[in-house]
């Protein structure tokens, strides 16, 4: 099964649309011992509401070679407690480098399900991470239109809706409910989710900003399809930071993040 169709048949199964982030930040923890601990039982704690987790690369690369060890521990245990896993990387390069990047992280122990592709080199960019999630049963999320404030300096003045096309056009060469190409699109603005939905009907779209960005579960039931799928709402800080460490009050976040969202689609 690959990844578009198994995180849907996990929110029809579990009722869940929560994506669960997971941001290992340094200066959070006293040491390296305790930080890999608490990410990993916040994993634990919280996949029971989640339909898949994403961990942000970032975070880890700070860590150096214990933060890809603790990567490969994250991406084992995610795939233990059956959650599909998103790699938030936004890699985008060009010719034999995109090729290594697609390859790196699309396939190997430390690896996602899916990753996040950054479009902004060109199109053509996309075609070697298109190619390594297809031959993996994979995906990738490409950039649409992001949650921060500064994305209008770049993805104004039609350029999402550009990128958009493309997503929908890759995708009308599979079959299947939902594409290998999904896009992410910024949970921050959900008055433009109804349109986004419109221009990628075969794309799952990662909606990121939910919790400490201020976005609300309230207001992204344009994102979804009448039956509840499509769509994936991500919290990361809300959730793993959700009471300092306390990994009880993560559960309770993710716990009621995902009714939150429930109920905003009357499910």
């Amino acid at each position: 099964m690959n990844f578009a169709a198994a995180v849907t048949e996990r929110t029809r199964e579990l009722s869940t649309r929560l994506c669960v982030g997971l941001d290992p930040r340094r200066d959070a923890y006293h040491d390296f011992g305790g930080l890999r601990q608490h990410t990993l039982d916040v994993l634990e704690a919280a996949a029971p509401y989640a339909a898949c987790v994403k961990p942000q690369l970032a975070f880890f690369e700070a860590l150096g070679l214990g933060g890809f060890t603790l990567l490969e521990e994250v991406c084992a245990s995610a795939r233990t407690l059956g959650l599909p896993i998103i790699l938030d990387a936004k890699r985008g390069d060009i010719g034999s480098t995109a090729e290594a990047y697609a390859q790196g992280w699309l396939s190997g122990p430390h690896a996602g399900d899916a990753l996040t592709v950054n479009p902004f080199l060109g199109f053509e960019t996309l075609t070697p991470f298109v190619e390594a999630a297809r031959q993996n049963g994979g995906a990738i999320f490409v950039l649409v239109k992001t949650s921060n404030p500064g994305q209008a300096d770049l993805q104004g003045g039609g350029v999402s809706e550009k990128v958009a096309a493309e997503i929908t056009r890759l995708n009308e060469q599979e079959g299947g409910e939902y594409g290998s190409v999904g896009a992410v699109v910024g949970a921050t603005h959900p008055h433009d989710l109804a349109r986004f939905r419109e221009l990628m009907p075969c794309a799952l779209l990662l909606l990121p900003g939910l919790g400490a960005q201020g976005a609300a579960a309230a207001d992204l039931a344009p994102a979804f399809m009448p039956d509840g799928t499509g769509a994936l709402a991500s919290a990361s800080r809300a959730v793993q930071y959700a009471r300092e460490l306390d990994v009880t009050a993560s559960r309770e976040a993710a716990q009621r993040l995902r009714d939150e969202l429930n109920a905003a689609l009357g499910k």
